[in-house]
């Protein structure tokens, strides 16, 4: 019998200790919920390198719309969130799902549109005054409808006409549903407006006859911030290397590597921290 036991001991000893090993040589990773833009551009290709050569620190990116990111780290399925829609970011942190919401960069929006214009909006000031133009004239528009935060963007910017596009969806006003990338496919196809984030934009190639149309409207500012997911909330939240992640994008370094990216030899972000 005490054999037996002594048995089952080392046995449990050497799992234990195999168990010990596999841990310690699993590598360190984050899940972070960003936006198609941040994927599209190119901006996230080109930083993590330096963050994950400097920590050992393996980030895997799920770029989805700024909606479905925060359903994302809601259900604890992230560890940092990479978004650009700050009252939903916002409101997400005073609901006790995220730590703090920090400045990181910012671009902004551009409505795109056909070289022809038949709405006629081009190089007009305000952005949703070129929106209610499309929709009077019932030029094809075409929206996300993805609840991103372009999609939310838009909205707001609707909702300073006096238009409910969702009551013409299906007609002059199209959802497709989808990123940033498709959408702009869709307006290509259709010799369509739409709203674009201007990051993706400059990485489009397939744009077909479609220039940008209105730009430099204040109310097309579009600012990106980070957000550690609570670990009060999530307590599988990796908040120590999530933690890293976010004081390395702040970092000096960082943010002049945000600075620096160019595309086409233009700059796709601004740093804000």
């Amino acid at each position: 019998m005490r054999f037996y036991s002594r048995l089952l001991l080392a046995l449990a000893a050497l799992l234990l200790a195999a168990g010990t090993a596999a841990a310690a040589d699993t590598p360190k990773f984050i899940v972070v919920a960003s936006t198609t833009s941040t994927q599209n551009s190119g901006l996230l290709g080109y930083l993590l390198p330096n963050f994950e050569e400097k920590t050992g620190i393996d980030v895997r990116v799920v770029a989805v719309g700024t909606g479905a990111a925060l359903d994302m780290a809601r259900r604890c399925d992230a560890d940092v969130l990479l978004v650009h829609a700050p009252k939903a970011e916002k409101k997400f942190v005073a609901e006790g799902y995220g730590v703090k919401r920090f400045p990181v960069m910012h671009n902004d929006f551009v409505i795109v549109g056909p070289k022809k214009d038949a709405a006629a909006v081009g190089g007009m000031d305000e952005a949703s005054e070129a929106l209610a133009k499309i929709a009077d004239s019932e030029a094809v528009f075409v929206s996300r409808g993805d609840n991103s935060g372009t999609n939310k963007k838009e909205m707001i910017l609707w909702g300073q006409t006096d238009v409910q596009p969702l009551e013409a969806s299906g007609t002059w006003y199209r959802e497709t549903g989808s990123g940033m990338g498709a959408t702009l496919n869709t307006a290509a196809a259709m010799n369509a407006y739409t709203l674009t984030d201007r990051g993706t934009w400059i990485s489009f190639n397939n744009r077909g006859n479609l220039e940008i149309l209105v730009e430099g409207d204040p109310d097309l500012y579009n600012p990106y911030g980070v957000i550690l997911v609570s670990p009060d909330n999530c307590p599988s939240v990796k908040a120590e290397t999530g933690q890293q992640f976010i004081d390395w994008m702040l970092s000096d370094t960082a943010q002049k590597l945000i600075g620096d990216y160019r595309l086409k030899g233009k700059q796709l972000f601004t740093p804000d921290a």
